[in-house]
């Protein structure tokens, strides 16, 4: 699996990369030591590349480091995590 460089913007609360020149983001905001994840969103010309589960990993990762907990209210960010237990801890 291809793995794109991630940018993590905390000013703006996105993680983001750029395939192909089509911008990925996964958008959250953070509620205490809570990352509500709120949407991610690849563009079909770069869908089906692994591109969403990048960003979101990057975003449970990040959560990770700092000791937060994550809340996956964006559908695709739920989906991956059930399909990832290895991050179960993290959840809210």
């Amino acid at each position: 699996m291809t793995q794109h460089t991630i940018e993590h913007d905390p000013v703006t609360a996105v993680f983001s990369t750029r395939v192909d020149g089509e911008l990925a983001v996964l958008e959250y905001r953070r509620e205490g030591e809570t990352m509500v994840i709120v949407h991610t969103g690849v563009p079909d010309a770069i869908g089906g590349r692994g591109i969403a589960g990048e960003l979101v990993r990057a975003a449970f990762e990040h959560a990770r480091s700092l000791g937060w907990h994550v809340h996956p209210k964006c559908s695709y960010a739920a989906a991956w995590a059930e399909r990832h237990p290895e991050y179960n801890q993290l959840l809210v």
